[in-house]
């Protein structure tokens, strides 16, 4: 049976390689095609046959018309129900979209075709002509007269009808195929000018030496030895600009005239900028300007649309998220206004959304590399408001289970001027921001703590909210006062409330021993518990206490000893939290959804780690 097929195929292999007229040829592609759909024998080789021989023919005949290759397509159609087609077929089917994208076999074969390569489709890395061609289908879709609306429906169709889409490859290939065609806008410019700024460079004016040459096409237009020059002072600094233009690319840099002061006091003098210069700061930056060729302008405009449809389905929202969060654009698209314009739709949805596996991804990949936040704050090179965006980011981060002492030094490091400015202007949760700062000790500085609270003042919101700020640090200061007991158990049934009024009851500042075993108490306590100074003992067991109280408590009881969390709800995400805990002897995890991977590398960060209980966990 296989042998009679092969036969025909190398029949057909035979009589198509020397083809006379076309239409005979276009009769031997039917027959071929209706023998792989009725031979018996259904595997790949016979399925594929078919495909191979006409895109060989294709491949050695360039000059046919635009009927006969829509002939030869319809063709070919029932064979690609099932198959992907090879390479050199995908080659022809981008000419087809790009040369006639408003044509019918667009939307009747391909369509079907491009579905079952998103839905399917494992690795776009060893089939870059099957990304291409999709690539070129959304394209051609762009290009009919409803453009945006046929490719929404179409991105509609791929998620499917329900709430969740059942086909898990298909966001991954579509994020594949965006990105790959937002860097096609500015490959030119990627691959012709090797002296493009760095996003550092971007930020900081372009005023590091640059030793790089321009290669041609590009040419560097009106250099400037002060553009490089690390000498320049302030008063010396001119408007400068650098012009860098292409075919299909204009590039204007424009240098502003002025750096940023340092917020540090100078050597010798320990007194900080004051209230105005903290707030009136900005970066040093640049005006970049790109323009892109109408080809490219249109690509963009079509992908970016995409992303920001992606990000409109609350199943696909987390891992588009998470695809995002390296920032996997070029750093020529992050300069380019129109694209970080049209791209803060989907930051704002990242923002807006209440789940920490999608608002996490705000934050950077790793210590030292921006992440979004970092490019839509004031100060980053995508932002374009007055800190609206930013405020909505703080907002969300701030509310989850989060580093927050760790998040606040950086807001103080890095943004402490925008958020008094939006404090200033009566913005609730800079003005909580604040507060915390004050609250946590985050601000050493005398003379910037004195700013901070004139900002809190300024404002009704501010007003009241340092005033609550100052009640409890009264309260605190009694709490933390020397005496009371050193051990203390709460009963069985106790809840938050009850520790709460208990707590406020009198001075704990000796307390060093606590057990709220077998209470109703949450992580909701845990703010109560990181006020106790000298707690070296805390019993968990049988409780609600889950992992936000413990990424809380991580950051703020480092001298906690004791610590028994036995058949309380925590898993990984708040466990591996206690890493920062070094003062740990004793631990027990007993009953928790430890995980062996988790509990090794809790060993690894604990090395005073003696005593620990893992039974009836995966570590066990």
């Amino acid at each position: 049976m296989a042998d009679v097929a092969q036969k025909k195929i190398y029949k057909y292999k035979k009589v198509l390689s020397n083809p006379s007229r076309w239409e005979v040829v276009l009769k031997e592609i039917r027959t071929l095609v209706d023998m792989a759909l009725t031979s018996p024998l259904q595997d790949d080789s016979i399925n594929q046959a078919p495909l191979e021989i006409v895109s060989k023919l294709l491949s050695e005949n360039t000059n046919l018309t635009t009927q006969e290759h829509e002939n030869i397509i319809v063709a070919i159609a029932p064979l690609l129900e099932n198959n992907h087609p090879p390479p050199d077929l995908c080659e022809f089917f981008c000419k087809h979209c790009r040369e006639r994208p408003r044509s019918m076999v667009v939307i009747e074969v391909f369509t079907p075709v491009v579905q079952r390569i998103l839905k399917h489709n494992m690795d776009f890395g060893k089939c870059p002509r099957l990304r291409l061609f999709t690539q070129e289908y959304i394209l051609a879709l762009n290009e009919l007269n409803a453009g945006m609306e046929v490719v929404k429906k179409f991105i509609q169709s791929m998620h499917g009808p329900t709430g969740h889409c059942p086909h898990p490859r298909v966001l991954p290939n579509l994020v594949a195929v965006c990105l790959a065609a937002i860097y096609s806008c500015y490959e030119e410019f990627i691959n012709s000018r090797d002296n493009s700024p760095s996003l550092k460079e971007i930020r900081n004016g372009c005023q590091q030496p640059c030793d790089r040459k321009p290669t041609l096409p590009l040419r560097l237009l009106h250099p400037s030895p002060d553009l490089v020059s690390q000498e320049a002072t302030l008063s010396e600094a001119r408007l400068k600009s650098v012009v860098v233009a292409s075919s299909e690319i204009h590039v204007e840099v424009e240098h502003s005239s002025t750096a940023k002061p340092a917020l540090t006091a100078s050597a010798g003098n320990d007194s900080e900028p004051n209230l105005i210069d903290c707030l009136m700061v900005s970066p040093a930056c640049s005006t970049v300007s790109i323009e892109l060729g109408p080809q490219a302008d249109r690509t963009l405009g079509c992908y970016v649309e995409i992303l920001k449809l992606l990000s409109d389905y609350d199943d696909w929202r987390p891992s588009l998220a998470s695809l995002l969060q390296p920032i996997p654009f070029p750093k020529e698209a992050l300069a380019h206004e129109k694209f970080t314009k049209e791209l803060k739709y989907v930051i704002q949805r990242f923002a807006e959304d209440p789940r920490q596996e999608v608002h996490s991804c705000l934050l950077s990949v790793r210590a030292g590399k921006d992440g979004w936040f970092q490019l839509y704050s004031p100060g980053g090179v995508a932002c374009d408001d007055d800190g609206e965006l930013f405020a909505s980011m703080v907002h969300i981060l701030m509310g989850s289970c989060y580093k927050t002492k760790k998040f606040l030094l950086s807001l103080a490091e890095n943004k402490l001027g925008p958020c008094m400015l939006l404090a200033l202007r009566g913005n609730q949760t800079m003005v909580e921001i604040l507060c915390l700062m004050l609250e946590y000790n985050i601000i050493d500085n005398n003379d910037t703590q004195l700013q901070i609270i004139s900002t809190l003042e300024s404002t009704g919101v501010g007003k009241r909210m340092y005033e609550q700020l100052c009640d409890r640090q009264r309260e605190l200061k009694e709490l933390q006062r020397k005496g009371g007991p050193t051990r203390l158990t709460l009963p069985s049934k106790s809840t938050d409330a009850d520790l709460a009024r208990l707590l406020s009851s009198g001075s704990f500042g000796n307390l060093e021993n606590l057990s709220l075993a077998f209470t109703n108490v949450t992580s909701a306590c845990a703010e109560h518990l990181i006020k106790l100074p000298s707690l070296k003992q805390l019993n968990l067991w049988s409780t609600q206490f889950g992992d936000a109280g413990l990424r809380l408590l991580s950051e703020h009881l480092t001298m906690l000893q004791v610590l028994n969390l036995c058949e309380t709800p925590v898993t990984d995400a708040g466990l591996l939290a206690l890493s920062s805990m070094k003062s740990l002897c004793s631990l027990n995890m007993n009953s928790t959804k430890l995980s062996a991977d988790t509990y090794e590398d809790l060993k690894a960060k604990l090395p005073n780690l003696k005593e620990v209980d893992v039974r009836y966990t995966e570590a066990w």
